[in-house]
Protein backbone atom coordinates (compact mmCIF):
# COMPACT_ATOMS: atom_id res chain seq x y z
CA UNK A 1 0.00 0.00 0.00
CA UNK A 2 1.07 3.48 -0.79
CA UNK A 3 2.45 5.72 2.51
CA UNK A 4 0.25 7.92 4.07
CA UNK A 5 0.73 11.76 2.77
CA UNK A 6 -0.97 14.49 3.23
CA UNK A 7 -2.42 16.51 -0.28
CA UNK A 8 -2.40 13.21 -2.12
CA UNK A 9 -4.23 14.29 -5.09
CA UNK A 10 -1.76 16.87 -5.79
CA UNK A 11 1.37 14.77 -4.63
CA UNK A 12 0.88 11.44 -5.73
CA UNK A 13 3.67 10.41 -8.17
CA UNK A 14 1.55 8.08 -9.86
CA UNK A 15 -1.69 6.86 -11.33
CA UNK A 16 -1.87 3.76 -9.03
CA UNK A 17 -1.47 2.86 -5.45
CA UNK A 18 -3.97 3.27 -2.19
CA UNK A 19 -4.02 6.72 -0.60
CA UNK A 20 -5.73 7.15 3.17
CA UNK A 21 -5.62 10.32 4.74
CA UNK A 22 -7.69 11.87 7.83
CA UNK A 23 -10.65 12.42 6.47
CA UNK A 24 -11.35 15.63 7.90
CA UNK A 25 -8.22 17.31 6.40
CA UNK A 26 -6.69 16.88 2.46
CA UNK A 27 -7.73 17.76 -1.15
CA UNK A 28 -11.04 16.14 -2.14
CA UNK A 29 -10.30 14.53 -4.80
CA UNK A 30 -12.49 11.47 -5.70
CA UNK A 31 -11.34 8.25 -3.59
CA UNK A 32 -8.03 10.63 -3.09
CA UNK A 33 -7.23 10.18 -6.23
CA UNK A 34 -4.41 12.20 -8.42
CA UNK A 35 -6.02 15.06 -9.88
CA UNK A 36 -4.76 15.51 -13.14
CA UNK A 37 -5.87 16.55 -16.70
CA UNK A 38 -3.22 14.03 -17.91
CA UNK A 39 -5.17 10.60 -18.68
CA UNK A 40 -2.55 8.90 -20.86
CA UNK A 41 -2.29 5.66 -19.09
CA UNK A 42 -5.39 5.60 -16.82
CA UNK A 43 -7.75 2.83 -16.88
CA UNK A 44 -10.86 4.69 -15.67
CA UNK A 45 -11.28 8.81 -15.46
CA UNK A 46 -13.70 10.35 -12.82
CA UNK A 47 -14.81 13.44 -14.15
CA UNK A 48 -17.58 16.17 -13.20
CA UNK A 49 -20.62 17.58 -13.83
CA UNK A 50 -21.83 20.13 -11.55
CA UNK A 51 -24.69 21.34 -13.35
CA UNK A 52 -28.89 21.36 -12.50
CA UNK A 53 -29.99 23.88 -14.61
CA UNK A 54 -32.47 21.69 -16.24
CA UNK A 55 -34.37 20.47 -13.22
CA UNK A 56 -38.47 21.05 -12.78
CA UNK A 57 -38.33 20.72 -9.17
CA UNK A 58 -35.62 21.83 -6.55
CA UNK A 59 -32.20 22.62 -7.79
CA UNK A 60 -28.62 21.16 -5.70
CA UNK A 61 -27.36 18.80 -7.99
CA UNK A 62 -24.72 20.83 -9.24
CA UNK A 63 -23.27 20.08 -5.87
CA UNK A 64 -23.30 16.67 -6.53
CA UNK A 65 -19.81 15.77 -7.91
CA UNK A 66 -18.47 18.04 -4.20
CA UNK A 67 -20.12 16.00 -2.30
CA UNK A 68 -19.41 12.72 -3.78
CA UNK A 69 -16.04 13.03 -3.50
CA UNK A 70 -16.22 14.36 0.07
CA UNK A 71 -18.06 11.02 0.90
CA UNK A 72 -15.23 9.13 -1.07
CA UNK A 73 -12.80 10.50 1.32
CA UNK A 74 -13.91 8.08 4.44
CA UNK A 75 -11.65 5.09 3.36
CA UNK A 76 -9.88 2.61 5.71
CA UNK A 77 -6.51 1.28 5.23
CA UNK A 78 -7.56 -1.97 4.40
CA UNK A 79 -8.86 -3.20 1.43
CA UNK A 80 -12.27 -2.66 0.54
CA UNK A 81 -14.28 -5.00 1.22
CA UNK A 82 -15.30 -7.27 -0.10
CA UNK A 83 -12.06 -7.53 -1.96
CA UNK A 84 -9.01 -9.41 -0.18
CA UNK A 85 -6.56 -6.55 -2.17
CA UNK A 86 -6.22 -2.82 -3.15
CA UNK A 87 -8.26 -2.51 -6.94
CA UNK A 88 -5.70 0.47 -6.58
CA UNK A 89 -2.51 -1.22 -6.84
CA UNK A 90 -3.89 -2.53 -9.99
CA UNK A 91 -5.88 -0.11 -11.53
CA UNK A 92 -5.15 3.37 -12.32
CA UNK A 93 -7.72 5.76 -11.28
CA UNK A 94 -7.25 9.75 -12.10
CA UNK A 95 -9.76 12.57 -11.19
CA UNK A 96 -10.03 15.13 -14.05
CA UNK A 97 -11.55 17.20 -12.00
CA UNK A 98 -14.84 19.34 -13.12
CA UNK A 99 -16.53 20.56 -16.33
CA UNK A 100 -16.17 24.18 -16.97
CA UNK A 101 -19.47 25.74 -17.50
CA UNK A 102 -20.81 28.95 -18.91
CA UNK A 103 -23.48 29.21 -16.24
CA UNK A 104 -25.12 32.54 -18.58
CA UNK A 105 -25.45 30.34 -21.77
CA UNK A 106 -27.16 26.90 -21.07
CA UNK A 107 -27.79 26.12 -24.70
CA UNK A 108 -23.91 25.31 -24.65
CA UNK A 109 -23.83 22.87 -21.97
CA UNK A 110 -24.34 19.82 -23.97
CA UNK A 111 -21.99 20.68 -26.39
CA UNK A 112 -19.65 21.63 -23.85
CA UNK A 113 -19.88 18.31 -22.34
CA UNK A 114 -20.11 15.93 -25.46
CA UNK A 115 -16.56 17.38 -26.80
CA UNK A 116 -14.81 17.25 -23.21
CA UNK A 117 -15.92 13.43 -22.53
CA UNK A 118 -15.09 12.66 -26.51
CA UNK A 119 -11.61 14.28 -25.23
CA UNK A 120 -11.28 11.75 -22.43
CA UNK A 121 -12.77 8.41 -23.93
CA UNK A 122 -10.47 8.96 -26.91
CA UNK A 123 -7.68 8.11 -25.14
CA UNK A 124 -9.75 4.40 -23.92
CA UNK A 125 -9.83 4.93 -20.52
CA UNK A 126 -13.42 4.16 -18.61
CA UNK A 127 -15.31 7.34 -18.08
CA UNK A 128 -17.02 7.69 -14.62
CA UNK A 129 -19.11 10.94 -14.59
CA UNK A 130 -20.29 12.16 -11.12
CA UNK A 131 -23.93 14.65 -11.87
CA UNK A 132 -25.25 16.73 -11.88
CA UNK A 133 -28.96 16.70 -13.24
CA UNK A 134 -30.16 13.64 -15.99
CA UNK A 135 -30.18 15.96 -18.60
CA UNK A 136 -26.22 15.86 -18.84
CA UNK A 137 -26.36 11.90 -19.29
CA UNK A 138 -27.85 13.05 -22.98
CA UNK A 139 -24.45 14.39 -24.37
CA UNK A 140 -22.06 11.86 -22.19
CA UNK A 141 -24.16 9.57 -24.36
CA UNK A 142 -23.67 11.30 -27.42
CA UNK A 143 -19.97 11.10 -26.99
CA UNK A 144 -19.60 7.19 -26.36
CA UNK A 145 -22.25 6.27 -28.99
CA UNK A 146 -19.78 7.94 -31.35
CA UNK A 147 -17.38 5.71 -30.57
CA UNK A 148 -19.01 2.48 -30.01
CA UNK A 149 -22.65 3.02 -31.80
CA UNK A 150 -26.31 2.72 -30.22
CA UNK A 151 -25.85 1.52 -26.72
CA UNK A 152 -27.65 -0.31 -24.52
CA UNK A 153 -28.67 1.61 -21.65
CA UNK A 154 -29.34 0.41 -18.07
CA UNK A 155 -31.20 3.10 -15.60
CA UNK A 156 -31.69 2.83 -12.15
CA UNK A 157 -34.75 5.50 -11.92
CA UNK A 158 -37.91 6.43 -10.48
CA UNK A 159 -38.68 7.99 -13.51
CA UNK A 160 -38.64 7.16 -17.40
CA UNK A 161 -37.21 10.10 -18.43
CA UNK A 162 -39.24 9.99 -21.76
CA UNK A 163 -41.36 12.86 -22.18
CA UNK A 164 -42.29 15.03 -25.31
CA UNK A 165 -39.47 17.00 -26.21
CA UNK A 166 -38.64 19.19 -29.34
CA UNK A 167 -34.69 18.87 -29.45
CA UNK A 168 -34.12 21.58 -27.92
CA UNK A 169 -35.22 22.04 -24.38
CA UNK A 170 -32.81 21.84 -21.66
CA UNK A 171 -34.51 19.44 -19.71
CA UNK A 172 -33.83 16.47 -17.27
CA UNK A 173 -36.91 14.95 -17.81
CA UNK A 174 -36.72 13.96 -21.79
CA UNK A 175 -33.04 12.76 -22.36
CA UNK A 176 -34.07 9.11 -22.75
CA UNK A 177 -36.18 9.75 -25.58
CA UNK A 178 -34.44 12.33 -26.99
CA UNK A 179 -31.60 9.49 -27.58
CA UNK A 180 -33.97 6.82 -28.84
CA UNK A 181 -35.03 8.81 -31.27
CA UNK A 182 -31.42 10.00 -32.29
CA UNK A 183 -30.38 6.58 -32.40
CA UNK A 184 -27.75 6.87 -30.09
CA UNK A 185 -29.92 4.04 -27.52
CA UNK A 186 -31.05 0.83 -28.53
CA UNK A 187 -34.38 0.11 -26.84
CA UNK A 188 -34.54 -2.91 -27.51
CA UNK A 189 -31.40 -3.95 -25.74
CA UNK A 190 -31.82 -1.03 -22.73
CA UNK A 191 -34.38 -1.73 -19.63
CA UNK A 192 -35.31 1.54 -17.28
CA UNK A 193 -35.30 -0.47 -13.22
CA UNK A 194 -37.52 1.22 -10.35
CA UNK A 195 -39.48 3.10 -12.29
CA UNK A 196 -42.66 4.27 -10.12
CA UNK A 197 -44.27 7.07 -12.63
CA UNK A 198 -46.16 7.40 -15.83
CA UNK A 199 -45.06 8.95 -19.26
CA UNK A 200 -46.60 9.15 -22.29
CA UNK A 201 -44.35 6.82 -24.09
CA UNK A 202 -41.74 3.95 -23.47
CA UNK A 203 -40.03 4.19 -26.63
CA UNK A 204 -40.09 0.27 -26.45
CA UNK A 205 -37.93 0.44 -23.65
CA UNK A 206 -38.05 -2.94 -20.78
CA UNK A 207 -39.55 -1.57 -17.98
CA UNK A 208 -38.76 -3.04 -13.92
CA UNK A 209 -41.06 -1.16 -11.90
CA UNK A 210 -40.32 -0.42 -8.38
CA UNK A 211 -42.86 -3.04 -6.62
CA UNK A 212 -41.40 -5.65 -8.64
Amino acid sequence: MANNNIDNAFTARSKTGAAFEPTYSGALSFMRRKYTKDVKGADAVVWGIPFDAAVTNRPGARFGPQAIRRASAILDNDPQYPFSRDLFEHLAVVDYGDCLLDSGNHQKTPGTIEREAAKILKSGAFLLTLGGDHFVTWPLLKAHAAIHGPLALVQFDAHQDTWPDDGKRIDHGSFVGRAVKEGIIDPDRSIQIGIRTHAPDTFGIKILHGHE
